[in-house]
């Protein structure tokens, strides 16, 4: 489900997010033993220099995504997207076991 939804927003990425925009993007996490969405849909919230913080929407829960982890480009979902977006079910939630 996510490479038909990379492949719909192909047009809009971004290397970094703003604060306040919508993003999807795949990622995979470095703390071991910590579940985490290798999907997420996150409303960024706040910028770091090894980083930032989103809302991740399939979790209902602020997450830390740092630069190294971060598998290719943000996909930038528009407002009007957002609905759609959160209908589909492709979180992609795994324990790292590292």
């Amino acid at each position: 489900m996510m490479l038909e939804i990379m492949d719909a927003l192909n047009d809009t990425v971004t290397p970094i997010p703003e604060v306040g925009g919508f993003y999807t993007f795949v990622y995979n996490a470095k703390t071991p033993g910590e579940s985490y969405d290798q999907h997420p849909l996150i409303a960024c919230v706040d910028l770091f220099s090894w980083g930032f913080r989103g809302l991740n929407f399939h979790w209902q829960k602020y997450r830390n995504y740092t630069w190294n982890e971060l598998a290719g480009q943000l996909y930038i979902v528009q407002r009007n997207e957002l609905d759609d977006l959160l209908a589909i079910p492709y979180g992609k939630y795994i324990l790292n076991p590292r």
